[in-house]
């Protein structure tokens, strides 16, 4: 196969939360373009074609649903039906605090939701496009967990594409923008879920095998070493679970104190286009009569009214304190926030003139760029496949469970910290002994460690999927290989006892991401696990 085949056949999909976007590499043009999914994909003017993430289940038992514009065209969003799901993306990976719908006898979660939106959506890429997918780029959200990204994989490898890789959406819009000749760049990444800043330096590289590639799979046919690559290095990032998902409900919340407006899917759906509105000019009104039920509502906002209930809801303070991470972390690495070339803004959010606004509290206008707030990630994630190398480190964590004995409970002990660039010129090694007589095996269990004094809840209100943030000073922990079979690194023969060390265990990253782990039986003198992998990080 030739390296020009893969290129005409890559494809990039930006799943989003309330749009997701596909592109593809168009060889003739030497340049990406976004393509239109016939009866998915909504046309609006001035933008390109989006594909609302929105699924209508019509038999849970035998995965026929409805999704995107078709959704919409058919009137299924403006009804309190169970089978209608938006912003299902924020459920997937996470712990759900209340009910999932059953629906034809089955329990419906919002994994499988979104493994109905992504494979049906793939399979009408492949009929429009008559698409043989070589190549697939996948975007996730910076602070996703590993949980959200398997479950990715698991999708990934029930369809026969050659390669999939994967990339984290700040750094794939700041390709996208084409910003080449620009050597630091912020992106701010405000869309529907979550709101993600990355820092990224674009340069050239004499020797691609300095670019690290978030990716499954093998490397494409035709890269060499020898090869002269741009390489995208993310020096800082920083994510939240707050997007315009968030303010439509805030909006609904609003409009139902001040004049008992049902909330509901309707409501939720007039609350977004009022929020649209108010995007492009200062007052906003929305109107809808049921000529069945009577039903009606009239809804009106100016941005000024829109503005306080941001700040009600905390909302700029939540976005002060991403930024200041994120410079802060640049700090460490020698960089100032007037050593900042760009500022590229993504996602339908950052098009709300308050969040411009806030932006320009930061950095002069001349270095924001808004003119590719959707279609950025999608065309930037197909750079990768086009030779371009990502450098990256890893956002959260990594640690071992261990029982503490103050506490009288489970603990976390780090072994790999957030910021880790890989691979790893060292590993990191852990000496451990029996804790009882004749112990036949060790045990362990690691864990994917979040930020700290940030929990975050995942609820039902209503129909309505709420996240919300709380400081209640604990660590959101994600276990990666807590399941039988997987806890188990070492068979001691002999037994273990006691009062010795008896293995030394070796951790580090590689260039693809993989946690690896090789352990050593220090009585006999033998390797028990050598380069064993444990699981691919955030």
């Amino acid at each position: 196969m030739s390296v020009t085949s893969i290129e005409n056949n890559a494809y990039a999909i930006d799943f989003g939360t309330s749009n997701t976007v596909v592109a593809r590499w168009n060889s003739a043009i030497g340049a990406a373009e976004t393509v239109k999914l016939s009866g998915l994909s909504q046309l609006l003017a001035n933008n390109p074609p989006l594909i609302p993430s929105l699924v209508y289940v019509k038999d849970a038992s035998r995965g026929k649903v409805i999704l995107g514009q078709a959704v919409r065209d058919r009137g299924l969003d403006q009804t309190n039906d169970a089978r209608f799901f938006r912003s299902f993306k924020r459920g997937i990976g996470t712990e759900i605090q209340g009910f999932l719908p059953e629906l034809d006898e089955q329990l419906v979660t919002f994994e499988q939701v979104g493994e109905w939106f992504l494979k049906q959506l793939i399979a009408q890429l492949q009929d429009d496009c008559q698409a043989n997918l070589q190549s697939l780029v996948l975007t996730v959200p910076v602070d996703s967990f590993e949980a959200y990204r398997l479950w990715l994989t698991d999708i990934c490898h029930s369809l026969s594409v050659e390669q999939i890789r994967i990339l984290d959406e700040p750094t794939a819009a700041a390709l996208g923008y084409g910003a080449a000749e620009q050597e630091l760049i912020l992106v701010v990444d405000f869309g529907g879920g979550t709101v993600d800043l990355s820092l990224v330096q674009l340069s050239r590289q004499s020797q691609a095998t300095q670019g690290f590639i978030l990716k499954w799979g093998q490397k494409f046919l035709g890269e060499s070493s020898s090869q002269k690559k741009a390489t995208a290095r993310v020096l800082a990032k920083a994510g939240q679970n707050l997007g315009g998902t968030d303010i439509d409900h805030w909006l609904v919340d609003y409009f139902a104190a001040t004049q008992g407006l049902t909330k509901s899917s309707l409501t939720t759906r007039l609350a977004e286009k009022l929020k649209i509105q108010l995007s492009t000019q200062q007052e906003a009104s929305e109107v809808y009569f049921n000529d069945e039920t009577l039903e009606s509502y009239q809804l009106n906002l100016d941005r000024s009214g829109l503005e306080k209930i941001l700040q009600q809801q905390q909302f700029f303070a939540q976005l002060d304190e991403l930024m200041t991470q994120v410079l802060q972390q640049a700090r460490r690495n020698g960089i100032e926030k007037t050593d900042i070339n760009a500022v590229l803004l993504v996602g339908g959010t950052v098009q709300m003139p308050a969040v411009q606004n806030w932006i320009k509290q930061y950095f002069d206008q001349d270095k924001i760029s808004c003119d590719r707030p959707f279609e950025a990630i999608a065309t930037g994630a197909l750079a990768i496949a086009q030779g371009i190398q990502v450098q990256d480190f890893l956002y959260h964590s990594y640690g071992i469970r261990y029982w503490n004995r103050k506490q009288n409970c489970h603990s976390w002990h780090p072994i790999i910290q957030a910021g880790q660039p890989y691979p790893m010129a060292q590993p990191v090694e852990l000496v451990l002994g029996a804790s009882v007589e004749n112990q036949p095996s060790i045990e362990l269990i690691i864990g994917e460690m979040g930020v700290n004094n940030v929990g975050l809840e995942v609820y039902f209100d209503g129909d309505r999927l709420i996240t919300r943030s709380n400081n209640d000073q604990t660590m959101t922990v994600k276990p990666l290989n807590d399941k039988a079979g997987a806890r188990t690194i070492a068979r001691l023969e002999p037994l273990g006892n006691p009062g010795s060390d008896r293995v030394k265990i070796s951790f580090w990253v590689d260039q693809e991401r993989y946690l690896r782990l090789s352990v050593e039986d220090l009585l006999t003198q033998t390797m028990l696990l050598n380069n064993q992998i444990v699981a691919e990080l955030t």
